[in-house]
């Protein structure tokens, strides 16, 4: 059975925020379950996306708020040049490869929002068409992003499994927990 509220969750603010946060990581990790590398990487919908590409993209973005969050450098900022390569796998990457770099991220995410003082302190926007100039938002608004993006990649991914092999995500949950084939 698949707990939908975790204890933590019960009337911790953060618990509840990262919680959230790792249901959808959950559901995109389980999109990758029993397939290759190879599986994993392919496209086999109209769309551009894989399940390798959305993870890797995933762990990337949830880099990217983390960085700005503690308004450190990104070490793996993309360019205009390199940005479609954080939807694929390249060179040597693996999905394990992938995962690995995400849970550290995450492992620093989560520790990063436990401990900053207030959910309500504020870090600046950078620079884009789609920010307000000068704007700001609260570490809130980070975590709440972020399961706005892992649950729209979520979805994406729900849709790209099924059509690999039909397999949905409860079937996934129910073979990860052995009640399945």
């Amino acid at each position: 059975m698949v707990t939908l509220v975790p204890a933590e969750a019960h009337g911790d603010e953060r618990g509840a925020l990262l919680s959230f946060i790792e249901a959808q990581r959950d559901a995109l990790r389980r999109s990758l379950h029993g397939l290759t590398d190879e599986q994993a990487a392919s496209r086999p919908s109209a769309s551009e996306l894989s399940l390798a590409g959305l993870v890797k993209h995933v762990a990337e973005v949830e880099l990217n708020w983390l960085r700005l969050a503690q308004q450190k450098p990104n070490e793996r900022q993309r360019s205009r040049d390199t940005w479609d390569e954080g939807f694929r796998l390249v060179g040597a990457e693996s999905v394990q490869g992938v995962l690995e770099f995400w849970d550290g991220v995450i492992k620093e995410t989560e520790e990063f929002l436990r401990t900053v003082p207030s959910l309500d302190d504020t870090f600046p926007l950078p620079e884009a068409p789609w920010f307000p100039k000068d704007g700001r938002v609260s570490m809130r608004w980070m975590g709440m992003h972020l399961v706005q993006e892992m649950a729209r990649h979520a979805g994406h991914a729900d849709i790209i499994r099924e059509s690999l092999d039909g397999k949905t995500s409860f079937e996934l949950i129910a073979l990860e927990q052995g009640r399945g084939d």
